[in-house]
């Protein structure tokens, strides 16, 4: 089964078959969803990537980029309150305060907060690469998917949305992890190096929403992208060796 015909498993009427939904998630757990979404190319990051002067948002951008319904250009600022969307084969990268993104092709984010601190993010669909500044124990920030709800202080995370199932990949740091159907099933994670990526589903099986997964679709270049367009560097010992591996 290739990649298209994975893909349409996630529709919502399919979904309905308890036989397709089984189906699906034995391929989601072999990995076979991770085919979609390949990490940016070194070379569209240009020369070595510096911090964004303060009146910038965005690095760069390529594609339909839409920022509260308006089409973007390197100069649009983006605050807390935006909702960002992407078209097909479109994409951005950007920062809000000490927090950054890439935001990949058919996604749509909505960025909860006010100027430049963001509270909260809901990802209503498509895939987000994002590196956050820590944040004191009462200022996590929650970062809402379609099954999944995730409590950050200062991480980088990478996540996949469809209508029945969240990726996420802790790339490091540490995160609050819960199903949103049933918030007891939860789980802390801390990573040092892409160390515990998981599905949650939405339904249970074995007694649980959560479930390990492989890395998929994103890369450590990314992550340093992010982290120096705010100004700082991936945590000591986070290097390619580990991801690779």
């Amino acid at each position: 089964m290739d990649a298209k015909q994975i893909m349409r498993l996630c529709d919502r009427a399919s979904l309905q078959d308890p036989a397709k939904r089984q189906r699906l998630m034995q391929l989601l757990c072999a990995g076979a969803l991770g085919l979609a979404a390949p990490p940016l190319q070194a070379a569209w990051f240009g020369s070595s990537p510096k911090k964004l002067d303060d009146d910038r948002s965005i690095y760069k951008l390529k594609g339909e980029v839409l920022v509260n319904g308006e089409r973007a250009d390197k100069n649009t600022r983006i605050y807390a309150g935006d909702t960002v969307r992407t078209g097909s084969n479109s994409r951005i990268v950007f920062a809000v305060g000490g927090d950054s993104f890439i935001l990949r092709s058919q996604s749509e984010l909505e960025i909860g907060g006010a100027n430049l601190f963001i509270t909260s993010l809901r990802i209503l669909s498509g895939r987000l690469l994002s590196v956050f500044a820590k944040r004191q124990p009462t200022q996590r920030l929650s970062l809402n998917a379609t099954t999944a709800t995730i409590g950050i202080r200062g991480s980088g995370v990478y996540l996949e949305v469809d209508p029945e199932l969240t990726y996420v990949c802790t790339c490091y740091g540490e995160i609050a992890l819960s199903a949103n159907e049933e918030p007891d099933d939860s789980e802390l994670i801390v990573s040092q190096n892409h160390d515990q990526p998981r599905y949650i589903t939405g339904t249970a099986q074995q007694g649980s929403r959560i479930r390990a997964a492989p890395v998929i679709n994103h890369s450590n270049e990314e992550l340093e992208l992010l982290e120096a367009i705010v100004g700082r560097e991936t945590p000591a010992g986070f290097g390619k060796e580990a991801y690779e591996k």
